[in-house]
């Protein structure tokens, strides 16, 4: 790192030295990474003519970065993400890719009707480009995010000294300067985290093929959208006529926004998952601090890699596993809705449909390249790893009750399998032809179903 890019003003001495940086004698040690701390500050090692300038060029550079005070600079990451697809190639959606993509989410609704008793969201549907996608879903991205990125924040902010904590022998310029200097900790962890989050962002609009293809709610409206360029790419190579993956792949959409829609504690359960995730983490202060040593802000593609190698990932706690495997639970319920509803769709309609099933189920529980670096950016994995084991649960609901009671299970969060229900097919397949309950979420004293003349129910025995 060049003399003029060190922070705050410090005038670099030779590792050769006594007391040097580069030495394990008195003053060595690992560097704090915003260059303060009890190990090894020399006053006399402070050039007072550098620190106005450093500071202005500080200020600038947090001014600049915009952000409104939250945990995650959202300008940055919005910034970072449309730079990354532009360097990608986004080309607009021509007039044939959006009428290709409304006939076939218009054709899918029609397959769809008859096999679930969710009504359509929205008449018609739309085509995205890659920026498209990033501008439509940033907001939901924010409510998911955001949870995350505020515990990592405060973790952060805790390594850094307290106003009493100060080296002594500080100038009494400096001094003065700690405590706002301390305070800016927060707003540079914001931009730290908006510029990963940016990253994340624009690989992922490099591999999604639809809105809903995360399988969250990432849209409010409901509208169907996917995305030609992507679906063109996903579909080199699997020997199946693009026009019946461009089909399949409209099911797939407009099923999981119908969904989205008429279960509206979905999206409030998915983030209470994120929520209970985050409230756990802590960030490794030393694996922090040995990456910043080597940082040199004249080198973006260094930071792009020490950002992608998940130094700032948090460590998961034993609350933390177990809130990821309820998120996990969730999203493979959704998931295997998904792929039972649209199996039953796709049946002899498209000859392709097991191909194309069974290529989606090990997309969506290994990821992409994309849905990785996501994850190693901010140590949230969003996939359904039970997603077979969901689905096949779903069916034998269907095939013992009916696809509308099926659905039904879906009328509230307590009626949902649990993670050691997935494996109970058969069970759950024997209590649906005896027309008992689905007790599918280990409660008790739920009462029977009605009796076939329409009496009252009798509590269960």
């Amino acid at each position: 790192m060049s003399d003029e890019n060190l922070p705050f003003g410090f005038t670099p001495r030779d590792p050769d030295d006594e007391g040097g940086s580069g030495s394990d004698g008195p003053g060595g040690g690992t560097p704090n990474p915003f260059a303060f701390g009890a190990g090894g500050f020399d006053p006399s090692n402070l050039d007072m003519s550098q620190l106005g300038a450093a500071m202005q060029q500080l200020g600038a550079m947090l001014q600049s970065g915009g952000g409104d005070g939250s945990a995650v600079n959202w300008t940055l990451a919005h910034d970072t993400a449309r730079g990354l697809v532009a360097q990608q190639g986004d080309p607009s959606v021509n007039a044939t890719e959006r009428r290709e993509v409304e006939q076939a989410l218009d054709l899918a609704s029609l397959w769809l009707d008859p096999v679930t008793s969710f009504p359509a969201t929205t008449s018609g549907g739309g085509a995205w480009s890659r920026s498209e996608w990033i501008e439509a879903t940033l907001p939901s991205w924010r409510r998911v995010v955001e949870p995350v990125a505020e515990r990592v924040n405060e973790s952060m902010s805790g390594m850094m000294p307290a106003a009493g904590a100060l080296p002594e022998g500080l100038p009494p310029e400096l001094a003065q300067m700690a405590g706002p200097l301390l305070g800016m900790a927060r707003q540079m962890g914001s931009m730290m985290f908006g510029a990963q989050l940016g990253q994340g962002l624009g690989a992922l609009a490099g591999e999604v093929l639809g809105a809903a293809d995360v399988g969250i709610p990432l849209t409010d409206d409901g509208r169907a959208a996917l995305l030609p360029r992507n679906i063109a790419a996903f579909g080199e190579g699997l020997g199946v006529d693009p026009e019946q993956v461009r089909l399949y792949l409209a099911l797939r959409e407009s099923v999981s926004q119908r969904l989205f829609v008429h279960v509206p504690w979905l999206r409030s359960q998915l983030t209470a998952a994120v929520e209970a995730y985050a409230a756990g983490i802590h960030v490794d202060a030393d694996r922090i601090q040995e990456a910043a040593q080597g940082i040199d802000p004249n080198n973006p593609e260094q930071i792009q890699e020490i950002l992608a190698s998940g130094v700032f990932v948090p460590d998961d706690t034993p609350e933390q596993v177990a809130a990821l495997a309820r998120l996990e639970t969730l999203l493979a319920l959704v998931e295997g809705w998904v792929d039972d509803v649209v199996t039953q769709a796709s049946a002899d309609r498209l000859p392709a449909a097991d191909a194309l099933r069974e290529t989606m189920r090990r997309r969506r529980a290994t990821g992409g390249p994309a849905e990785h670096t996501f994850a190693t950016l901010v140590g949230l994995e969003m996939r359904p790893r039970r997603l077979r084991e969901a689905a096949s649960l779903w069916q034998a609901v269907r095939e013992a009750r009916g696809a509308e009671a099926r659905d039904a299970l879906w009328d509230h969060p307590d009626l949902l399998p649990a993670a050691e229900d997935l494996d109970a097919a058969e069970y759950i397949t024997a209590v649906g032809r005896r027309r008992a309950p689905l007790d599918l979420s280990g409660l008790v004293d739920l009462p029977e179903a009605p009796s076939e003349d329409g009496g009252s129910p009798a509590p269960e025995a």
